[in-house]
């Protein structure tokens, strides 16, 4: 009874995730494309004597839309001021606690790989903890920097470090928790920069205005800059969001340089919208992210050392039996491994009907990628892949 609450928890958490996600950044996408797509109103027009820094006309869902920008604030606030906040609360704390449900109270099934690094429970919690708070820490430093003046210089900084931080948890953690964690990592600083630095720098104006003085444009400056890194943050973290479903890219040997090519991939994709919402198309950053997406595909290829011979046919009950010792325990109706609750992805093996129709994930997963067991954790051997790869390639027969 226990495990179905901890199942039904687990959905609704990842359904609010996605929900307050999409919200989040469908007005990241909406907002940068309505500034970069704003035009200056004429010169000595009503609105320029307003203070209108730009506007635009739209037409959506039957109704004619007339938004403007004031280069600071208006002459006075209206009764009715809405503020953009909550959808990146809800998607931080409802990501969080799913981070926490899926893989840190079961880090030694989802986090831990013994042919990574052995580590306990908490070390490998304390690994990803560390990693959410310190990327926030490390990344807030660097715009409060200096180097925060130079725009360029500062994003390409940033996505170094994010990347060393991919190789270190590559390192420490399996490949599927390390994507996880540099998600979060990532989703963080997002949701951090709305709390810390976007949302403050809005209620300083506020205020001021209210208070009957001219706000700082400083503070404008400072949540605009957040609010552009969080635009081209979206697309790695949405890659990251399902790249658990894809294990040819964090089972990979060179897993981390894969999510940094992936990454690279979405920024530039990212720039290239941003700069078409202005006007200016540049072909060349839909171009290398074309080409970075072909290097992941090309290097993603199984290369794996051979598989033993296997002599004489492969029999089903074979396959069962090292099925029913290796994958059982968690792929099962009522799984018997420590911190499973239910079986992963939905997959059944506990009958030969399921093993059947099941047959080409075991090949993919078991015998391609050699991503299952998870860490290995049931020991299967390179001769029970062998088999299966065998079984496989007579057809799969079940007689």
């Amino acid at each position: 009874m226990a495990s179905h609450w901890i199942d039904i928890i687990e959905m609704l958490l990842r359904w609010l995730h996605i929900i307050a996600g999409i919200a989040w950044i469908g007005s990241s996408f909406y907002f940068i494309w309505l500034d970069n797509t704003l035009e200056p109103p004429e010169p000595g027009s009503e609105n320029a004597k307003k203070g209108v820094a730009g506007e635009l006309w739209a037409v959506h869902g039957g109704g004619f839309y007339n938004p403007q920008k004031y280069a600071v604030a208006p002459a006075s606030l209206p009764a009715n001021l809405h503020w953009f906040k909550w959808e990146a609360y809800y998607t931080w704390m409802s990501g969080t606690a799913l981070l926490v449900v899926v893989y840190w109270l079961k880090a030694q099934v989802m986090m831990v790989d013994p042919t990574v690094a052995v580590l306990s429970t908490w070390q490998a919690v304390g690994i990803g903890a560390a990693s959410m708070v310190g990327s926030w820490l490390i990344y807030d430093a660097l715009c409060r920097s200096p180097l925060g003046k130079r725009d360029g210089l500062l994003g390409a900084v940033v996505f170094v470090l994010l990347s060393v931080l991919a190789w270190g948890l590559a390192h420490e953690l399996g490949g599927r928790a390390a994507y996880i964690q540099v998600g979060t990592s990532i989703g963080t600083i997002m949701a951090a920069n709305v709390f810390f630095v976007i949302i403050p720098s809005q209620k300083k104006m506020v205020d001021a205005m209210r208070a009957g003085l001219k706000p700082d444009p400083l503070d404008g400056k400072r949540g605009k800059q957040r609010s552009v890194h969080n635009n081209y943050f979206t697309l790695p973290v949405l890659f990251i969001m399902i790249s658990n479903h894809y294990a040819t890219t964090y089972s990979h040997p060179y897993n981390w340089a894969i999510l940094i090519l992936m990454s690279a991939a979405g920024v530039s994709i990212r720039h290239f919208f941003n700069l078409r919402h202005k006007g200016v198309l540049a072909w060349q950053y839909p171009a290398i992210g074309a080409v970075l997406l072909l290097t992941v595909g090309w290097w993603t290829t199984p290369h794996l050392a051979p598989l033993p011979k296997v002599d004489g046919p492969v029999t089903f009950d074979q396959v069962r039996a090292i099925v029913g010792q290796r994958c059982v325990t968690c792929h099962s109706t009522v799984p018997t491994f420590t911190g499973i609750t239910q079986a992963p992805a939905g997959v059944l093996l506990n009958s030969p009907a399921a093993i059947a129709q099941n047959a080409q994930r075991l090949y993919q997963q078991v015998v391609v990628t050699r991503i299952m067991p998870l860490g290995n954790v049931t020991h299967i051997t390179d001769y029970e892949r062998a088999v299966v790869a065998a079984w496989i390639a007579a057809g799969a027969p079940t007689k």
